[in-house]
């Protein structure tokens, strides 16, 4: 019956199982959308269909449709939920299951195909016994996955090895057992020639036997990578705070699971501490480090009627919050959703194997039909015809095919985990040859990250070691970020700090104290202007005082490049200012120069300020009009989108909760391994040692790779193409096959050896 689309459209999300290869996910998403007032897209990489639907379409319904595609489909739970991956651990286990037993199986039955001295009396037999579980229970998925193609028209990776495979073993059981092959000492010798034999003579067992062993390693390591595909939501989910204090009405703690929590409701927040939720502060004050979320590297001083948000984290006073939006109405849940939205979004890279198996094995088949056909017409009898048709499908049998892919990125990735960099999978490859444009994340990408003492500017007269001593001791009393970068600074250069015998934080502006018999004062100049009230040990702080001209004029040109500044006084007399910000990495400028060589545009994209981010791209060499400023996480995803829509093909680099949803949404994501959890699953490469220049060379390795496939997929067909002729024509002998497979799969496996060489670029 036609569905009508009629009143406001539902969305759902369907978890897709049964999926083997990128076609499968798009013949799910054609289905689909076939429905009327249906429009779905189908991810294979999260073996998730997210679908808007209207009118009289129900889900049950787009469960119908997608069973009858051949797979399963189902609502899934809430990725917090207990046991949301037992389905996906059972799939892998029952998958490396198969693996193994192919495995021990199959070296002994190619050993003792190859080897003309291991073929004793019934070698041929034991053959027989190790092969057949290789071919049905290992090969199962491989043959379960091509009827269900077969059924639908199609044609795969899994329609080639299955076809291949089945055919190998097929005739090897009818020349066991209708042919000669089953006689006691019959052997295959090591005789390279072409010349017509009897084909009831041969078996073909370590064909089928070690291509279902060797594909199948190549589909372990891809389902046990494709296996992270949505640890990302669960690492952001994971950020937020799990207990929190909740304020009664008659000013009791209580502490409750974070879920518990309701709109209205206050509750404490102690230095040190992650906020619970979305909220507005109601008591206290304190400075807020909210860089994983915003990207702004200064922490934000909060105060009564400020609104704060949930997982940030409270680095100095106590505050009191009411809570404003929980569960999924929170910035975080919402990142959360901008993350798998990009995900969803992205499409998947089709196989290489797969869409020229597309082509491939039709050939294949329609040409050993038209071989028995011309045998059968031309007299040569049944078994001499149907001979040469089989040997067409077991010499197109992908050997070295499944080889190409998994050893180019066993080596390639194997390289890259030596030089900091981690390759997720074979589908992010083909980004790497397009791209052409890179966007940058500031805050812990470009630069360290944290807040450094980048320069000290003292008055006529005083001592900079005097200025460090006094101001980093005073400093290092406090929990502010900004305070522990003097403190730190002055640590490096003076190695210890006197102990304060008197401290007190004055809320918004910074700190007074007594060192070493000093009155001192370090913070904003509006700290000196005020005049703060005396401690009882000094009165020095009861009169306002201002900076000198020289200071004032340091203090002016540091602002203006984007840094923040803290005036230093003691004894009632303002002595020195001190530049403090996020300090560029050493090798940034160096790693800009790279990517312009690879043909990359860089571009700066922060939630800093424009006069921060416009003095850090100077400083790396990225031009003015390629600096976007003052974005929001879900704004970073609209400038890669808009970049996209230009027509760029874009990568993105990022280490922070709030690069997640870009780095999703990017063609190519590359996420720095210092950061956090949730952007290095978002990711498509991690760059282990979160140097920048490692961008570069995951680039260079990441298409010197896809390059290396490409010319062993090349090869190894170009292997089965040549022989084919010689199949057709009943001249290829068990050995000559065996030999030819052999060399092809040596060939492969010494051109992704060639990987091992790749260097980081000096």
């Amino acid at each position: 019956m036609t569905t009508t689309a009629t009143g406001a459209p539902s969305e759902v999300e369907l978890a897709i199982g049964g999926m083997t290869c990128a076609s499968c996910a798009a013949r799910i998403e054609k289905k689909l959308n076939r429905m009327d007032g249906v429009t779905a897209t189908v991810n294979y990489a999260t073996e998730k269909a997210k679908v808007s639907f209207a009118g009289d379409v129900s889900v049950q319904d787009l469960i119908a449709t997608v069973e009858k595609t051949g797979y399963t489909a189902q609502e899934p739970s809430p990725p917090d939920e207990p046991g949301d991956d037992e389905p996906v651990d059972d799939e892998l286990r029952t998958l490396r299951q198969r693996l193994t037993t192919a495995a021990l199986l199959a070296v002994p039955v190619v050993a003792m195909a190859m080897i003309p001295a291991l073929q004793f009396e019934y070698w041929q037999w034991l053959s027989l016994t190790l092969a057949a579980p290789v071919v049905t229970y290992a090969g199962w998925p491989f043959h379960k996955a091509a009827f269900t193609n077969a059924r639908h028209g199609a044609a795969t990776m899994d329609t080639l090895i299955s076809v291949g495979t089945l055919a190998a073993f097929g005739w090897s059981l009818w020349a066991l057992f209708l042919g000669t092959a089953g006689e006691p000492g019959m052997t295959h010798p090591f005789e390279l020639t072409i010349a017509r034999g009897d084909g009831a003579g041969n078996i073909y067992l370590e064909a089928a036997a070690g291509v279902t062993a060797f594909i199948l390693a190549g589909r372990y390591f891809e389902a046990r990578s494709k296996r992270k595909a949505g640890a990302a939501l669960r690492a952001l989910l994971e950020l937020g705070a799990k207990d929190v204090t909740v304020l009664g009405a008659d000013g009791r703690e209580q502490t409750v699971p974070v879920g518990q929590l309701k709109v209205g409701d206050r509750f404490l927040v102690r230095p040190g501490e992650k906020i619970a939720t979305d909220g507005t502060v109601v008591e206290g004050s304190s400075a807020v480090d909210a860089s994983m979320l915003t990207g702004e590297s200064v922490p934000v001083e909060v105060a009564q009627g400020d609104a704060v948000t949930g997982a940030t984290v409270n680095a100095g006073g106590r505050l009191v919050v009411e809570a404003t939006r929980v569960g999924a109405d929170t910035q975080l849940a919402r990142m959360a959703q901008l993350v798998e939205d990009a995900q969803n979004g992205k499409a998947a890279a089709q196989r290489l194997a797969d869409r020229i198996s597309a082509v491939f094995v039709p050939i294949v088949i329609a040409l050993a039909l038209g071989t028995l056909g011309f045998w059968l017409g031309n007299g040569a009898g049944l078994t001499a015809a149907f001979t040469a048709a089989v040997a067409v499908l077991i010499i197109a049998c992908p050997c070295a095919l499944g080889l190409a892919t998994p050893t180019a990125l066993l080596v390639g990735t194997g390289r890259g985990a030596q030089l900091g960099i981690l390759i997720k999978g074979p589908e992010v490859l083909e980004s790497t040859r397009k791209v052409d444009t890179i966007v940058l994340d500031k805050t812990g990408t470009v630069t360290t990250g944290r807040m450094t003492l980048l320069a000290v500017h003292t008055a006529d007269g005083t001592d900079e070691a005097e200025v460090l001593r006094l101001a980093g001791a005073l400093e290092h009393a406090s929990e502010h970020p900004i305070a522990r970068a003097v403190a730190d600074g002055a640590l490096a250069k003076l190695g210890s700090l006197p102990t304060p015998e008197d401290f007190a934080n004055v809320p918004g502006l910074g700190v007074q104290g007594i060192v070493d018999g000093h009155a001192v004062l370090v913070g904003r100049e509006r700290l000196l202007e005020m005049g703060v009230p005396p401690l009882e040990r000094s009165r020095e702080w009861g009169r306002a005082m201002g900076l000198p001209g020289t200071l004032a004029l340091v203090k002016a040109e540091a602002e203006a490049s984007g840094r923040t500044v803290i005036a230093v006084a003691w004894d009632g007399e303002a002595r020195a200012v001190l530049e403090v910000a996020d300090a560029v990495k050493e090798t940034s400028a160096e790693a800009i120069t790279r990517l312009r060589a690879l043909g990359l545009t860089p571009i700066l994209l922060t939630g800093d300020n424009e006069a921060v981010a416009q003095s850090v791209a100077r400083e790396v060499g990225i031009a003015p009009e390629d600096v976007i400023a003052e974005v929001l996480p879900q704004d970073k995803v609209d400038v890669v989108k808009r970049l996209q829509g230009e027509g760029r093909s874009v990568a993105m680099v990022g280490d922070g909760v709030n690069d997640a949803a870009a780095l999703a949404q990017a063609d190519l994501g590359l996420a720095m391994g210092t950061g956090t959890d949730a952007a290095i699953e978002a990711g498509d490469l991690t760059l282990v040692r979160g140097d920048l220049r490692a961008a570069a060379d995951a680039i260079r390795l990441a298409r010197r790779t896809l390059g290396t496939i490409r010319s062993n997929l090349f090869w190894a067909f170009a292997y089965n193409v040549a022989a084919l002729p010689l199949a057709a024509a009943g001249l290829l002998n068990p050995m000559l096959a065996g030999a030819a497979m052999a060399f092809s799969s040596v060939f492969v496996v010494g051109n992704s050896l060639r990987l091992r060489s790749f260097k980081a670029a000096n």
